[in-house]
């Protein structure tokens, strides 16, 4: 609700100035040559993101996030002591870190929120645990190794090789993800509520 006030009252500030400067017809024309963009790009995107949502969804079917779970296991188990006695925890946030993997933050948030909900029920708290806001730095800082929808915008916008920024992306989101949860871990003992 204070997002669309806030879009308002920009536009209207926008046309304010725009009539006190003579400037209307370029304002009016940037508007539509804006929202013109912002829906090619959707368009654009939207078959990326169906392509590797349907990826991530094929996994879950075909077993191969539990595969993946049992994988990853000793470290989940680390970060997330409570996926020792979820196994289906275990295979949400296995599925959710893959999802990640792809780039698919959209794809990546349901599992994310089925997760916390797994983790609140077993705890029955009102207050975010340690381990739930771990997964939010860790859903947020996620380690991307193939940005499925940056590679969508910048193909959109015209670049001939969009995944050419592969090893900028995997160095910024491991340190990105590893500074997060480090700094989670010491928030965690500092302010502790498990």
């Amino acid at each position: 609700m204070v997002m669309s006030w806030i879009w308002t009252g920009i536009l209207v500030i926008s046309m304010i100035f725009s009539l006190v400067n003579g400037s209307a017809s370029a304002v009016s024309g940037a508007i539509l040559s804006g929202a013109q963009a912002g829906i090619t790009l959707a368009l654009s995107m939207a078959g990326t993101i169906c392509l590797w949502s349907g990826v991530a969804e094929v996994m879950q079917g075909a077993g191969l996030t539990a595969v993946l779970s049992r994988i990853l296991s000793p470290l989940s188990e680390r970060i997330f002591p409570s996926t020792r006695k979820d196994p289906m925890l275990a295979q949400d946030l296995c599925a959710n870190i893959c999802a990640n993997f792809l780039g698919l933050g959209n794809a990546a948030t349901p599992l994310g929120i089925r997760a916390v909900q797994r983790m609140k029920s077993s705890q029955d708290m009102t207050v975010a645990t340690n381990e739930m806001c771990r997964l939010i730095v860790l859903n947020t800082a996620s380690i991307q190794l193939i940005p499925a929808n940056v590679a969508a915008v910048r193909a959109s916008l015209g670049c001939a090789t969009p995944f050419d920024i592969l090893p900028a992306v995997w160095i910024t989101s491991i340190c990105s993800a590893g500074l997060g949860l480090t700094a989670a871990y010491i928030l965690g003992k500092v302010w502790s509520h498990d």
